[in-house]
């Protein structure tokens, strides 16, 4: 994308509303503008990441034989009254009346509607486990919408849903997601350590939410040292091995980690002292497994193997897509802007052209920019060099391609790696073989 033709309208003055610096930085970077309170309009370089972050967790979640779904955002409060929770949700659910004079909702969560479309599908236990999951827009009504993307109204979340025949299937169905969703934070470059947290108003008797680390955290957190040391990366756990899942839960069970409502002053002094941290989180995702709640309020069976009908078992799995994107920033951001992941960023490099209509300028930087129009974000315009700086830091690409006269002339380029700040003079087959668009 060229610069001067892109959708990016970046802001200098830091907006008085933004108190957080997520909420400062997405509305000076161009990546969302407020529509009304907590509502937001997600602007082109915002989407991109929001759409990044969107395919890491279906990737993820797919390798573990989660199946895609879409379901709609509107439901009826006839399905929610069958499970009890249409009066009991509180004034955080939008409730609508069509012309007709059928009551609606705008949904804050599917457990209902999956259990619903689940109970008229599968008949038998031959056809469990199912995972099932959507990535859908949510609506809850908070009373005091506020830090941006991080507490709004309307919000991007992925909701997965297992289905099981037995107790000990659906506690395999929650370790396998909970190792899925560490190696999709991993992937989105944050540390997500797990915590046993409170069911709230979905209900169960097993819940974890992951948390964030960042100063502007709403929680503050406690854990073992052994959180930060582990890469699921290559800690080589098999989610479709269940002696790998029993390693996980006995590092989970062993590893201490809680908020300040779950803290246990006991087990924190268990702790040795060297291996204690602290600070401030933000919760990303959240875990639950709940049993047989929703399929016998609402009479959803199947045939067991001895013919006779039994209730799965169920869990649901949140994470906070359009939350991520500020829990992000939040935690990977420094004076000047944004410090992008690779994997999310909205565009791999930008690239300056700090001297356009110079003939070997515009010739190198189209050269370059031909390479790969879709990854690279082309700053064409006439500005002069410092605001072109300013506006790339500001922006948070991973990589800097600057391009001038000197370096022209000898067919060099100056690469800036944004998170370290390291500049290297680079030849130019060498500059793009560093970036894979050799």
């Amino acid at each position: 994308m060229r610069l001067s033709q892109a959708f990016q309208p970046t802001l200098k003055e830091v907006p008085a509303e933004a108190q957080i610096a997520s909420h400062r930085l997405m509305l000076r970077a161009g990546l969302v503008r407020q529509s009304s309170s907590g509502i937001y309009t997600w602007l082109p370089a915002g989407l991109r990441v929001l759409r990044n972050i969107a395919n890491i967790v279906r990737q993820e979640q797919d390798r573990i034989g989660g199946q895609e779904i879409l379901m709609p955002t509107v439901q009826s409060a006839e399905l929610w009254r069958r499970s009890g929770r249409y009066d009991a949700y509180g004034p955080e659910m939008l409730r609508i009346e069509d012309r007709q004079g059928r009551e609606l909702l705008y949904g804050p969560t599917n457990e209902e509607m999956v259990t619903d479309l689940f109970g008229g599908t599968v008949k038998s236990y031959r056809e469990l486990p199912k995972m099932l999951y959507h990535i859908q827009w949510k609506f809850r009504d908070e009373i005091r919408p506020r830090f941006g993307v991080m507490r709004g109204r309307e919000f991007y979340m992925k909701d997965g849903y297992s289905f099981d025949l037995s107790y000990e299937d659906a506690v395999s169905s929650y370790y396998r997601i909970m190792l899925s969703y560490l190696k999709i934070f991993r992937r989105l470059g944050v540390q997500a350590v797990p915590m046993a947290a409170d069911t709230g108003p979905i209900g169960g008797e097993l819940s974890h939410e992951f948390l964030v680390l960042a100063p502007t955290g709403e929680s503050e957190v406690f854990y073992d040292a052994g959180w930060d040391e582990i890469d699921w990366d290559s800690i080589g756990l098999d989610p479709q091995k269940e002696e790998d899942l029993q390693k996980l839960r006995e590092i989970v069970k062993t590893t201490y980690s809680a908020t300040d409502e779950k803290h246990d002053l006991s087990a924190w002094e268990a702790v040795p002292e060297d291996r204690r941290r602290g600070g401030r989180g933000i919760e990303v995702g959240h875990i639950f497994y709940f049993g047989t709640k929703y399929t016998e309020s609402m009479g959803v069976e199947v045939s067991g193997a001895d013919g006779a009908p039994l209730h799965p078992h169920m869990g649901s799995y949140g994470i906070g897509v359009s939350r991520l994107v500020g829990a992000i920033i939040e935690a990977s951001h420094d004076e000047a802007g944004i410090i992008w992941p690779e994997e999310v960023a909205p565009y791999r490099a930008a690239l300056l052209n700090l001297r356009p209509g110079d003939e070997l300028c515009d010739q190198l930087c189209e050269s370059i920019y031909g390479r790969d129009p879709e990854g690279l974000l082309y700053d064409d315009r006439s500005d002069r060099a410092g605001v072109k700086f300013n506006d790339a830091d500001l922006m948070g690409h991973p990589w800097q391609i600057i391009v001038g006269p000197r370096g022209a002339k000898a067919g060099m380029v100056e690469l800036k790696h944004r998170a370290t700040g390291e500049r290297s003079e680079l030849a130019l087959d060498e500059a793009l073989a560093k970036l894979g668009l050799a």
